[in-house]
């Protein structure tokens, strides 16, 4: 469910070692200009750095090698991992360590409550690893980090980017009930492609979780987001697009694929920034409060803003 790839460059506009290899990773081709972020330099990157280590956080930013982070974190906002660092899929296109994760860490919700006071949040972005090896999935841990940040923070709104809990509508249940302002659950690609990218996933149990947390909280946002260049076809990502907002999701993010490492899915194609504008145009004709799309877009790139403007509307 996570996914990105460190694309720095420097003020002079020269490839890192880490971009120059990552470059390598597409059939051979170099990343076209448009991909491309600034590296983490900053005081506040490397305050909110160390609060992190401090606090024993961890942070998809750091996990999935997001190509924001240094925007993000010098704007002192963050996306925050819990449940542990390591997951209990398989997915090929995700950079979070596989494997077998240890108990679960009963005490972080209260480190992400005292996070979201320090950094005094407006809006916060709360996710996790795949735990299949716990009975909801690590829904409790969620509910517990939900009401933490409420009780450190009131005026912040909150965002949960939740697995697909296996199919346990009951662990989705106590989610929802601790009041999520959004709840995040990404499709990732298009059906055909599920098999390849996420084995261990259901295309229409995704979408179950979507219609289904509507249906018991109309009034909490729902989202998913999509990534392009795995060699999904114009129509197919159309018609996803569309079957994600017959499950009544509001938001909707889209951004391009980066392979995390050359043992990863490869990249099929690169969308153009105007093709990224016209993708855009077409969900909101679907009926999406708010789509975010671009080339470096991921789920919870802006979120609050995409929150904001999805209220108002």
């Amino acid at each position: 469910m996570i996914r990105s790839l460190p694309l720095y460059e420097t003020d002079k506009g020269s490839a890192c070692a880490a971009g120059k290899e990552s470059a390598r990773y597409s059939s051979g081709r170099r990343h076209p200009p448009w991909i491309r972020a600034r590296i983490p330099a900053g005081p506040n990157y490397a305050d909110l750095k160390a609060m992190m280590r401090d606090l024993e956080l961890h942070s998809v930013c750091e996990e999935a090698r997001c190509p924001n982070i240094g925007e993000c974190w010098e704007n002192r906002t963050a996306t925050f991992m819990i449940l542990g660092d390591v997951c209990t899929r398989r997915c090929m296109f995700c950079a979070v360590t596989k494997g077998k994760p240890t108990g679960v860490d009963r005490d972080e919700p209260r480190r992400i409550g005292e996070a979201v006071a320090y950094l005094k949040l407006k809006h916060v972005v709360i996710t996790s690893v795949n735990r299949d090896d716990q009975a909801d999935g690590g829904a409790s841990i969620f509910a517990a980090c939900i009401q933490e940040s409420r009780a450190n923070n009131p005026d912040c709104t909150v965002e949960v980017l939740i697995p697909d809990l296996d199919g346990n509508w009951d662990a989705l249940a106590v989610i929802l009930h601790a009041k999520p302002d959004v709840l995040n659950h990404n499709t990732e690609t298009v059906p055909r492609l599920y098999r390849r990218a996420r084995p261990q996933a259901d295309y229409h149990r995704s979408l179950d979780l979507l219609r289904i947390s509507k249906e018991v909280d109309g009034t909490i946002l729902t989202k998913s987001g999509l990534m392009v260049g795995l060699g999904e076809t114009d129509s197919e990502l159309l018609q996803t697009m569309q079957d994600i907002r017959h499950s009544y999701c509001d938001i909707l993010t889209i951004g391009q694929y980066l392979a995390p490492t050359s043992r990863h899915l490869p990249i099929q194609k690169y969308y153009t920034p105007e093709e990224f504008k016209a993708l855009k145009a077409a969900g909101m004709d679907m009926g999406y409060r708010h789509v975010e799309s671009g080339p470096l877009v991921r789920s919870s790139y802006h979120a609050g803003e995409q929150a904001a403007l999805s209220i108002s509307r």
